[in-house]
């Protein structure tokens, strides 16, 4: 069966722009999706991901590491984390990515399919 990434993205302040009780129901909201998403069988991996001023870019040019901190573009909304999912096709692999918690509250979840090595 084919495996897709889930990439889950929103606006990194927003988080902590919440008031506390706001908060609490989006981790409530997470937990139970990853519970359901597990007993489902299809999860193979995800993880939560640091704010991107945590992040560094790497790159080589002319034989030389070159290190940025930070993520390589500047944009509106940034990568969070992640669902590794292997489901029958793509359409089972949408259906799980519109239920993310993070749709619902303004964010964007991008689904590729997984390169098979």
């Amino acid at each position: 069966m084919p495996k897709y990434a889930a990439l889950i993205y929103g606006t990194e302040g927003e988080p902590r722009e919440r008031s506390d009780p706001e908060s609490q129901k989006v981790w409530q909201a997470y937990m139970a999706y990853t519970e359901d998403v597990q007993k489902s069988g299809i999860l193979r991996g995800g993880e939560g991901l640091m704010p991107t001023a945590t992040a560094t870019t790497v790159r080589v040019k002319d034989g030389q590491v070159l290190t940025t901190d930070g993520p390589f573009a500047e944009t509106k909304e940034q990568l969070g984390g992640f669902y590794l999912f292997e489901c029958k096709d793509l359409d089972e692999a949408i259906a799980w990515a519109a239920r993310i918690p993070g749709c619902q509250w303004g964010g964007s979840i991008e689904l590729r399919p997984v390169i098979e090595m």
